[in-house]
């Protein structure tokens, strides 16, 4: 008899907790859905990189929103993670870092909605062959980005030259011409040094 009380206590308590737990996430989730209607009005959505939620993977833990530096970008809706405020969103990709099952990645904008940016390969190619923009020309201005970008466009042009089985130049000519001293600048260039590519860096961006 004993154990039976203390059992319906407990059961008492648990969905007393339950209860608040739910009601909490009613609101919370009010709130994102009253975010994302404001988010809509005042903005047509992301400008340039953003992340791209998988739905079928999204745990529905939430840690993508709580790491989100920029305020309510994120939100989780029916239990799922949901772009609300996609305007404010500069692209740093800690959402996608904190993900544990990989269901967001970071992507670019659609050209009619950057109409300002450059369009771009994945690889960061220009419409001009072998022409590449990287970090902020290329409408993204964090550090981290326009490293990771700088060392992956002189990836893609190793490769190519490797691919063209091209001869190794002259000393006074060069396999690629870098413009611009920024992170993506800098990175390029320790990059170029890595793979024995003979590089000039131009530290004017004309």
């Amino acid at each position: 008899m004993d154990t039976l009380v203390a059992f319906a206590i407990a059961a008492i308590i648990g969905i007393f907790f339950v209860r608040g737990y739910l009601k909490t996430l009613k609101k919370q989730e009010a709130k994102a859905r009253a975010s994302a209607a404001k988010g809509a009005f005042f903005s047509e959505g992301p400008k340039s990189q953003h992340p791209h939620i998988d739905t079928a993977w999204c745990l529905g833990c939430g840690g993508c929103a709580s790491v989100c530096p920029e305020g309510d970008v994120l939100a989780m809706i029916a239990g799922k993670a949901a772009i609300v405020n996609g305007h404010k969103c500069i692209g740093h990709g800690l959402c996608a870092d904190a993900c544990p099952v990989g269901a967001i990645t970071m992507v670019l904008a659609s050209p009619n909605m950057a109409a300002d940016m450059p369009r771009l390969t994945p690889e960061y190619e220009t419409s001009v062959e072998n022409l590449f923009i990287v970090g902020e020309l290329g409408g993204l201005a964090l550090i981290k980005n326009a490293v990771n970008q700088g060392r992956d466009c002189l990836d893609t042009i190793a490769s190519r030259l490797s691919a063209n089985g091209t001869a190794k130049a002259a000393p006074d000519v060069f396999d690629v011409l870098i413009v611009g001293a920024g992170p993506a600048g800098i990175s390029a260039s320790l990059r170029a040094i890595e793979l024995k590519l003979n590089y000039y860096r131009d530290r004017v961006i004309v």
